[in-house]
């Protein structure tokens, strides 16, 4: 990257809104999710650690959206990609690192027969509709409503209030049913018998399943004769090196895989069922499914940085410390929640690998307001921070000990904010605001 001088550097920032809409590739990382304090864009990272164009350095709590699962600049990994590299990144036949990491994901993954790659999840969540479709011949798309992301295609975003640009037709093949509510999705299929193509769904996201409402759903899904997609986009490789899966004992019929599994090289995949995933290629005679078909989709370096982060990940039991780091951080947060009686207005929910908070106000009701004060006053002391916790390997107690000593600052000085009736006057600019929202 070429050196800006300090005129440079802002007048590019400057322009960040003109040259790309939204400011940034992923409305996750806009503006109108951070406080107006946080860094406009970063630099560089190592290990758990960012630098920014502001000139500082953060203890990274953002991690690449959950993608970055070892650390940043992983030397194992980085080796690997360097060497790859080395030897080429793109072909006009598929390239043997693809049918490599193809033959570790299905001997190490229950269930997965055969793969798909792509370079973001949408994509592979998208593909797996379409697969149900062509498998059952259905059109109907059940998703759960209470989890937060599938994909920014159609079928999903139809769901959110952000749905221009998606015709009314397309918004009502996709239903709805929400989490630990078995009842929600029995009527589902009652209302609409023989023409559900799939049900998909993360299998954990902020709270247990209940009433061993995922089991329960697979064999109503199975049969139904529908198609059961897990998305184990956040949790796969990260609860467990065989994903949520194991942990929950599930045999879903397709399941997609992203974040983390190339620490945060550009990598999805789509798994599942030979009978399903081969209606993909053609060495079948049925009608083709034109699955997922994309240049860059297999590029070499993802592949050796998915090769050696899962190498990596055996070696060193990295889910274990995710666990193990993760319960030293509820503790500690709940531990300061409890010293500064602020029981009820900020929760820690979620599980140890993929820990979330919440920031209630007085009436019980969940506050962009407060939730922005409280991330200001992170990233005043060195934590670039979105009210998440994701971890990364390269977080160990250290990191630990260093933000609860911050999150011990601001809960000290958010205390005070509570006991003030004008909150407003504590935001350095504006409130941060849903993702999901139909106006700016």
């Amino acid at each position: 990257m070429s050196v800006l001088n300090k005129n440079q550097l802002s007048a590019l920032l400057k322009r960040r809104h003109d040259l790309i809409p939204g400011g940034a590739h992923t409305y996750s990382k806009g503006d109108d999710q951070f406080p107006s304090n946080a860094p406009k864009a970063a630099v560089k990272g190592r290990g758990a650690y960012v630098w920014c164009e502001d000139g500082k350095k953060y203890l990274d709590w953002c991690m690449g959206l959950r993608s970055v699962s070892l650390g940043h600049v992983y030397p194992a990994v980085n080796k690997a990609v360097k060497v790859q590299m080395d030897q080429g990144t793109n072909f006009g036949r598929p390239h043997l690192t693809e049918f490599l990491l193809a033959d570790r994901i299905t001997k190490l993954l229950p269930g997965v027969e055969m793969v798909k790659f792509a370079k973001n999840g949408s994509t592979v969540t998208t593909a797996a509709t379409k697969l149900a479709r062509a498998y059952t011949g259905r059109k109907y798309i059940a998703v759960c409503k209470s989890q937060p992301f599938f994909s920014y295609d159609d079928w999903f975003i139809g769901t959110t209030d952000c749905g221009a640009g998606i015709p009314a037709e397309i918004k009502k093949l996709t239903l709805t049913f929400e989490y630990n509510n078995y009842a929600s999705l029995e009527t589902l299929f009652k209302e609409y018998p023989d023409q559900i193509a799939c049900v998909i769904l993360e299998p954990v996201t902020m709270v247990e399943p209940k009433d061993n409402f995922l089991k329960k759903i697979e064999i109503l899904t199975k049969k139904n004769k529908a198609v059961f997609i897990i998305d184990e986009m956040i949790t796969g490789f990260r609860f467990d090196l065989l994903g949520a899966v194991k942990i929950y004992d599930l045999k879903p019929d397709l399941v997609t895989y992203g974040k983390g599994i190339a620490n945060g090289y550009s990598l999805a995949v789509l798994g599942g069922k030979k009978e399903i995933m081969e209606r993909g290629g053609i060495q079948h005679n049925k009608e083709r499914v034109f699955l997922i078909s994309t240049t860059h989709g297999a590029e070499t370096t993802a592949i050796a940085a998915a090769l050696a982060t899962i190498d990596e990940m055996q070696k060193k039991k990295v889910q274990e410390h995710f666990w193990k780091i993760g319960d030293q951080i509820k503790t500690g947060m709940e531990k300061l929640i409890k010293k500064y009686d602020l029981t009820g207005l900020i929760e820690v929910v979620g599980f140890a690998p993929n820990l979330f908070m919440n920031f209630r106000d007085t009436d019980g009701a969940i506050s962009f307001v407060l939730k922005t004060i409280f991330l200001q006053e992170t990233i005043k002391r060195g934590l670039l921070f979105q009210g998440a916790f994701p971890l990364s390997y390269s977080h160990k107690s250290a990191e630990v000990v260093k933000t609860l000593k911050v999150m011990d600052e601001v809960m000290a000085v958010y205390k005070k904010v509570l006991a003030d009736k004008n909150r407003n006057k504590y935001l350095v600019g504006e409130a941060i605001k849903p993702v999901f929202r139909k106006f700016n």
